[in-house]
């Protein structure tokens, strides 16, 4: 048995030849990062939205050489407590105040808070460093 040849039309008959698609050289590349870049996204939104604590410096202002006020947002649960390190500092980036703020309970998700932070020297920043929920039947530390 023989393998036969493809009948094919006479050439312009039925206008051009059908050309064979190809993929532009960018498509695969494309494809495998679109492939990885998805769950990433996904799983970095759900860690996100996960997270039981969110904070959002908004201001500070220096009140004094040994006085700064920080103002921050925290976004948690109804009804759970949080404690928030701020910290103050030097025009040299070096820590010159540091407070744990205590963040009440209560109906709102959304706070905002003002905090005065100490401060060993003049302060040129403020910021929240961490939260971290306050489990409410640990002891107390002493």
């Amino acid at each position: 048995m023989s393998e036969s040849t493809p009948i094919r039309p006479p050439a312009g008959r039925y206008g051009r030849a059908p050309r064979v698609r190809r993929w532009p050289a960018w498509a695969l590349p494309a494809a495998v990062i679109a492939v990885v870049a998805v769950p990433v996204g996904v799983w970095i939104g759900v860690a996100t939205l996960n997270d039981p604590v969110q904070w959002k410096t908004v201001g500070f202002s220096v009140t004094g050489d040994d006085n700064t006020d920080i103002t921050f947002d925290v976004t948690r649960g109804p009804g759970v407590t949080v404690s928030c390190a701020v910290h103050a500092l030097s025009v040299s980036y070096a820590e010159v105040g540091v407070r744990d703020v205590v963040v009440s309970p209560s109906d709102e998700r959304t706070v905002r808070v003002r905090e005065p932070i100490p401060t060993a020297e003049l302060a040129t920043a403020a910021e929240v460093t961490s939260c971290r929920v306050v489990d409410p039947d640990a002891a107390p530390a002493d």
